[in-house]
């Protein structure tokens, strides 16, 4: 058995054992109006990170299921049960449920429904209620695509209504609308008079938006824009880094800045392709809340482990062997992205270049609606999904306590007023990095009182696209352990 599968194949039977000696478990007995509300209870008591912290859900909360029904019946609307049995969302940032798994799925491998504008959200200068909103990239084969929208654009309304901090959501979720444009001209937001309308579609997103390789000198630099941690586009990640190491690349920027996560395991895999010299040694180490972890450091502590990897199945990884990389970040840079840089940071030099990070060292893995939580006999009468926080994650070092951001070596923030050509060489950021790696560049000057604070950005307001997940094959477990 391939030792990655082997891995989540320990991972998930050991969660199923520990589930199965759960309490309140006739779900014979749960009336049919709460087998939602049901199935959240449990499914949050055995996997929550937090779950000790929630007097509700206590593994002696409940004296029997009939106990737990009148609970559960005071919460009619299943996603305020959800929000109600979570700690204080200053500490979970991140859990999620969802009405429709399908949707939740499709988003984990970067399938959205999507007009193809990728932007972030800043406050306008002087406001503290009105935003503008500026474009970070366009998604290929998206409808935004084949119209006259392009990175560096900014809109400060939708339909013809200003942006503010309480109407954006409801805007930008339109699935038809037209953007309004304007100029950045000395700090202030100009209406232009160009518009843009868009239709949102379901695209699929390969994450890796750019990879080429740049002479500089007797540099080879790398240069690998990569967009979202999807599982299914690793092939794809191999064939990229086989790419750059058959044009013999010398340095590597790897640009994460508008990359907010996705799978542990491509993660990894990533990591892996960096580097290559430490296969089978410690990548990440995980929590998990104290029942299941105790279990696994009793009975199978390996499983706590995400190793270096040499394999993608059974196709050879292409590794660069590098001892010290550059990494792009921005405010929007978070999970999985995170975890390169703060797993990496034992073994290697890394030079973060740009803004801090998110500060999301939290996981978690898809529970569905079945004897297992996993995917095999689920409820056929509803599709709710939660995708709640399961552990912590720290790098080999035991370090992992950048709830607050991952701060750069170098403080840059993107100037939208000259966002640049992503991947050219003037690109603001690569080109501080290329200076870094050259020793010929200097920082930008910049004022960062004076540059429009963040709000927000299209990834972060999805909500279901900011994640660092471990997969989930109950199907395949099930028959390993037959």
């Amino acid at each position: 058995m391939r030792p990655t599968i082997k891995y989540f194949f320990l991972l998930f039977a050991s969660l199923f054992i520990l589930q199965g000696c759960q309490d309140n478990d006739d779900t014979s007995s749960v009336p049919p109006n709460l087998a939602v509300q049901d199935f959240i209870w449990k499914g949050l008591n055995q996997y929550y990170l937090w779950q000790a912290d929630v007097p509700n859900l206590a593994d002696d909360r409940f004296a029997s299921q009939a106990q737990l029904n009148g609970f559960l019946a005071g919460y009619p609307v299943p996603e305020k049960l959800f929000d109600a049995l979570r700690v204080d969302k200053s500490i979970d940032r991140f859990s999620w449920i969802v009405d429709d798994y399908l949707q939740l799925e499709g988003a984990l491998q970067g399938v959205t429904k999507n007009d193809g504008v990728e932007y972030g959200l800043v406050y306008k200068p002087g406001s503290s209620t009105e935003i503008f909103g500026f474009v970070r990239y366009i998604i290929p084969n998206s409808d935004a695509a084949s119209k006259d929208i392009r990175r560096g654009d900014l809109f400060y309304a939708v339909n013809g209504t200003q942006l503010t901090v309480s109407n954006y959501t409801s805007l930008l979720a339109l699935e038809s609308r037209t953007l309004n444009l304007a100029s950045y001209n000395g700090g202030a937001i100009t209406p232009n008079g160009r518009s843009v309308s868009l239709t949102k579609t379901t695209v699929a997103e390969n994450p890796i938006l750019i990879n080429k390789v740049v002479t500089v000198g007797a540099k080879k630099i790398g240069y690998l824009m990569y967009n979202g941690f999807f599982a299914e586009y690793d092939t794809d990640l191999n064939t990229a880094f086989g790419s750059l190491k058959s044009q013999g690349v010398t340095d590597l920027v790897l640009d994460l800045r508008y990359n907010s996560g996705g799978s542990v395991l491509t993660a990894t895999r990533l990591a892996s392709m960096i580097t290559g010299q430490y296969t089978g040694q410690v990548f990440a180490k995980q929590v998990w809340n104290s029942k299941i972890n105790s279990y696994f450091e009793s009975n199978n502590p390996e499983a706590l482990k995400n190793k270096f990897t040499d394999k993608i199945g059974t196709t050879t990884i292409n590794s660069l062997g590098l001892n010290k990389i550059y990494i792009l970040t921005t405010k929007s840079t978070a999970s999985a992205s995170e975890l390169v840089i703060n797993g990496l940071k034992p073994y290697m030099t890394v030079v973060q270049i740009g803004d801090i990070t998110v500060g999301k060292n939290v996981g978690s893995v898809t529970l569905y609606d079945s004897p297992t939580f996993g995917k095999e006999n689920r409820n056929p009468n509803h599709r709710y999904a939660m995708q709640p926080i399961v552990l912590k994650i720290a790098n080999s070092a035991g370090f992992g306590d950048y709830f607050n951001g991952i701060s750069p070596d170098y403080l840059l923030k993107e100037d939208y007023a000259n966002l640049g050509v992503l991947g050219e060489t003037s690109e603001p950021y690569f080109s501080t990095a290329i200076g870094k790696i050259t020793g010929t560049g200097k920082m930008l000057k910049q004022n960062p009182e004076k540059s429009p604070a963040y709000f927000n950005d299209s990834k972060a307001i999805d909500g279901i696209q900011n994640q660092m997940y471990l997969s989930s094959a109950p199907e395949g477990i099930l028959k390993a352990l037959d």
